[in-house]
């Protein structure tokens, strides 16, 4: 996921709106539990690319902010 180019993130948005709820909860979960891992991947010295963290943090907020505009 880090690797994406930064060209990608409109693609990568609009992907991300044309799925359901349902797909985007299941998502969004996903990426919580990836993030955690690289937490702890992090605090033990473990992740090697640190710009990773960066990464998930904004997708689980992309992924966010499409669910809660799909629920009002």
């Amino acid at each position: 996921m880090a690797d994406k180019k930064k060209g990608s993130v409109r693609e990568d948005a609009k992907a991300l709106r044309e799925m359901s709820e349902e797909q985007l909860a299941e998502k969004l979960d996903e990426s919580r539990k990836e993030l955690l891992t690289a937490r702890f991947k992090h605090a033990t010295a473990q992740l090697e690319k640190t710009s990773e963290l960066k990464a998930l943090r904004k997708q689980v907020a992309r992924i966010s902010t499409i669910l809660n505009e799909k629920r009002s």
